[in-house]
């Protein structure tokens, strides 16, 4: 078996800034829009309190009004988070209702379509935490205002339909648009969160939908070989990236029957040397252990799993599968685990498992 890594290298100096969630925007948007629909004024900009009691401020980049309606707009700044919805603009209009809060998803807000995610199917993609943050605001200015809180919440995202495209609300049965996130309101640059949260959705969808074998795959490459190699359909692929560790410790406490990792030869040998954080910030390659594995001294003078391969061949792509099967049946036990390695042509090096 190959030797443990350390997995993890130090964290950058620099701070990094932290930004807003999606349903903190659209938080701050429902109370701005209640400011003017039951006060007469939008104001030049709105506080709210997130969950954990921060009181962050947003300036309005929209405002519009009518006849028993109001819309307020909020530019999303998710920081120096990587986030596909920075800078969009979401956008919340508040209507008089008959009964209650209801909310309603406008021009690129998705809706969903498959069971297993936190929100019924036909309901608009806007999770609890962000539909409580809004019933509070609804509220407590129904309280300020003398008002009755019925009303209509319509929340849009500015090219919202065409962002969604780059996530995996397709996948996981939202259409139309994006979804309404968020459980502190706060984006942490790097944290990771968003990404593992979204493949823990992945798993809950696949199961929903009756799927006994699912795949994690780090790349496009990967995924549609593996794809095409099992027959699988498209809720049953789970978007892994590097994040093995996220994937496994979740399907571990909800399991499916079968589950197949695909990717590189780079990552597999990392999640065989004990990484389950696959990024090439995060843990490395170690060569020393590849040269001891293959009884190769060769190999421990190698820039890249890549270039190790080309020196041992395809025994060491069946030796790293065969170590990552070992890894993962040992730390995760629970599935029936399989591996397969691919190169960037979508050539099959190896497999190891069912």
């Amino acid at each position: 078996m190959l030797p443990i890594v350390k997995g993890m290298e130090e964290l950058p100096k620099t701070e990094l800034r932290r930004g807003w969630t999606t349903g903190a925007c659209a938080t701050a948007a429902t109370k701005a829009a209640l400011r003017r629909l039951w006060g007469g004024a939008f104001g030049a900009d709105v506080q709210i309190t997130l969950p954990k009691g921060e009181t962050p401020t947003f300036a309005l980049e929209h405002t519009d009004a009518g006849d028993g309606w109001a819309a307020a707009g909020i530019i999303k700044d998710a920081g120096d988070d990587p986030d596909v919805t920075h800078g969009a603009l979401i956008i919340v209009r508040v209507a008089k209702s008959d009964g209650g809060v209801v909310f309603k998803a406008g021009e690129g807000v998705g809706t969903v379509t498959k069971a297993g995610l936190p929100i019924g199917v036909g309901e608009p993609a806007i999770n609890p935490v962000p539909r409580l943050m809004m019933d509070e605001v609804v509220a407590e200015a129904a309280a300020i205002y003398g008002e009755t809180p019925n009303v209509t919440i319509t929340v849009s995202i500015r090219d919202g339909a065409a962002l969604a495209l780059k996530t995996w609300n397709p996948r996981l049965g939202i259409v139309g648009g994006l979804s309404v996130l968020g459980t502190t309101g706060i984006v942490r640059p790097f944290s990771c969160a968003a990404w593992i949260a979204s493949i823990h959705r992945g798993i809950d969808v696949s199961i929903a939908n009756g799927a006994t074998h699912v795949a994690g795959c780090t790349g496009a490459t990967s995924e549609k070989v593996v794809q095409d190699l099992y027959g699988l359909p498209d809720h049953a692929m789970l978007d892994m990236g590097d994040f093995a560790g996220g994937m496994l410790k979740y399907l571990v406490k909800h399991p499916v029957e079968r589950v197949t990792i695909g990717g590189g030869i780079g990552k597999i040998t990392k999640l065989a040397q004990g990484a389950i954080d696959l990024h090439s910030g995060r843990s490395q390659v170690d060569f020393d252990g590849l040269a001891t594995l293959m009884n190769d001294p060769r190999l421990a003078e190698a820039n890249t799993a890549l270039g190790a391969y080309q020196i041992a061949g395809q025994p060491l792509a069946q030796a790293v599968a065969d170590a990552a099967l070992r890894q993962v049946n040992t730390r995760f036990a629970g599935p029936s685990y399989d591996i397969v390695i691919i190169d960037r042509a979508g050539v099959v090096l190896a497999r190891a498992g069912a």
